[in-house]
């Protein structure tokens, strides 16, 4: 059904300002995406070769694991170990410790250990760097939660700008054979074509990226409330018996080798202790990933009873935790390995020249209203005083 020519109107103004509000964050996002697509390859040229060598890869023992527990926290004394992480690109092992088990991503520190010999590494930590600085930046613009909420704001209008975007473009379209660019007509003309057909062209590619990074902003709250369903759910299977913390839990290669007995090809990727965010005060959550490009970012959590060692269970996380998982490959195209990467780049790249060339439009659409004003003013001025 066609729209009146007030409902196109409409249309237009809502992608006119939904897109100058949000341009300016939405380019920021593109540029500092372009490297993080290729992080991977971008860490394996700057680590060091020991770091990188996956040849004798294997799952460290319940001894070894121990062991890196206690020299991580004689290298911070009064220190918590917070969390162990399974690096998936390299033979690593993070310690990561804090001042307390509540402490943020920006107060924790890291101590590296390759997971084959157990031998402590001089590996620069993960949130160091010029790419965990360009990921704050494109995740939260340096702020936090509040920058993370207010990019998810910018591509929720981001996402009314792609809409209203196809609603203004359909009635041209029917005009004119798809990704036509009239070479004839004024450069406003021809960029108003290409920032067209280029969007067109892209707006699958935008419109899940777009959808992803929503979704990612959300990561603390939506964590939170896994966290507290948790908590609630084992408060309410254990009773009260389970609020008291252990008085002598057992360790973490005990953890280890529990879960290791019950699934023993298990792809490790992280250990929480008791009191972490991720875990309870009464248990260890040992987070399992697939071993396949598709499945290793669905992750089963494993809970151990800490004074005991008893594996609870082994579930996979709810829906809207898997959604995160699922979010972050699919919004760096880290899915089908370089070719996927490669495309994503080229798409980004594509994204940019839309975002610019829309900049563009508006620049020039003003500066022209600006000089029809100016010379109808004139011609007013002169028909007043002809003298």
């Amino acid at each position: 059904m066609a729209l009146s020519g007030k409902a196109m109107h409409r249309w237009y103004l809502i992608h006119k300002w939904t897109s100058l509000i949000c341009t300016i964050f939405m380019l920021m996002l593109c540029l500092t995406g372009l490297p993080l697509i290729f992080h991977e390859e971008i860490n394996q040229l700057t680590r060091a070769p020991e770091i990188t060598d996956l040849s004798g890869r294997a799952s460290t023992g319940a001894a070894d694991l121990d062991a890196m527990a206690l020299i991580a926290k004689a290298e911070k004394p009064g220190w918590q170990l917070m969390f162990l992480t399974w690096d998936k690109d390299s033979p690593l092992i993070n310690a990561v410790l804090g001042p307390t088990m509540k402490a943020g991503e920006g107060d924790v520190h890291f101590v590296p250990f390759d997971r084959r010999s157990g031998e402590q590494l001089n590996a620069p930590p993960p949130n160091e760097g010029v790419m965990y600085f360009l990921l704050d930046l494109h995740a939260s613009l340096l702020m936090g939660l509040p920058g993370a909420l207010f990019l998810g704001l910018m591509g929720v209008i981001f996402t009314l700008s792609v809409i209203s975007g196809v609603v203004v473009y359909a009635p041209l379209m029917r005009r004119l054979p798809f990704a036509t660019v009239r070479q004839t007509m004024s450069r406003r003309i021809k960029w108003l074509d290409l920032h067209n057909m280029i969007g067109m062209v892209t707006l699958a590619w935008v419109s899940v990226v777009s959808i992803t990074g929503i979704v990612l902003t959300l990561v603390t709250p939506i964590t939170a409330i896994w966290q507290q369903e948790q908590i609630a759910s084992l408060k309410l299977t254990y009773g009260d018996a389970a609020q008291s913390d252990p008085a002598d839990p057992v360790s973490p290669g005990q953890v280890l080798e529990r879960v290791l007995t019950a699934v023993p090809d298990a792809e490790l990727y992280f250990m929480s202790m008791p009191g972490s965010p991720y875990a309870t005060p009464h248990h260890y959550a040992m987070g399992m990933r697939g071993n396949t490009p598709l499945t290793e970012h669905m992750v089963k959590i494993a809970l151990v009873e800490a004074a005991t060692g008893k594996l609870i269970s082994i579930k996979d996380t709810p829906w809207y935790i898997s959604a995160i998982n699922l979010s972050i490959p699919l919004h760096f195209g880290d899915y089908g390995g370089l070719p996927l990467k490669i495309l994503w780049a080229i798409l980004n790249i594509a994204a940019i020249i839309v975002l610019g060339s829309g900049l563009y439009l508006w620049i020039v659409r003003r500066n022209k209203t600006r000089e029809k004003r100016l010379q109808s003013l004139q011609a007013q001025l002169t028909t007043e005083n002809p003298s």
